[in-house]
């Protein structure tokens, strides 16, 4: 039985590495292209206008602050609010992104989490120990 078990774990196993592909490491054009691709989804998700808050650094080290105006396939335009200054920003010169914006349902989630915490804090001082 013990025999019949290693047999039929040994044959899976070869199974198995026989239907591994070999993979090739990419080169850097490809991972700055899909690196290029993630910042497009992300600038894309957060959206534009003045909520639409954004932290870039680009690939000359340039740090960009403020928030998305307009974003399509090629690249997008930074608004920095203090000084109103435009910048045009293509999707392969981003080093790194951070967006600042929360989408609806979180806003919720937010003001539900906060609500259920005054509650919790109302029933436990009116309820609590030391309350008879």
């Amino acid at each position: 039985m013990f025999k019949k078990l290693i047999a039929l774990y040994l044959i899976a196993l070869l199974i198995n590495l026989a239907s591994v592909t070999p993979t090739y490491a990419a080169s850097k054009e490809e991972k700055e292209a899909r690196f290029a691709e993630k910042v497009k989804a992300s600038v894309l998700k957060l959206g534009t206008g003045e909520t639409a808050r954004i932290k870039i650094k680009l690939r000359d080290k340039t740090k960009l602050a403020g928030y998305v105006r307009a974003a399509d396939d090629q690249g997008f335009t930074v608004v920095e609010p203090k000084t109103g200054v435009a910048t045009t920003i293509v999707y392969a010169d981003v080093k790194s992104v951070q967006g600042h914006n929360l989408s609806t349902g979180a806003k919720i989630a937010i003001g539900v989490g906060i609500a259920a915490a005054i509650i919790f804090i109302i029933l436990w001082f009116t309820t609590g120990p030391g309350s008879d």
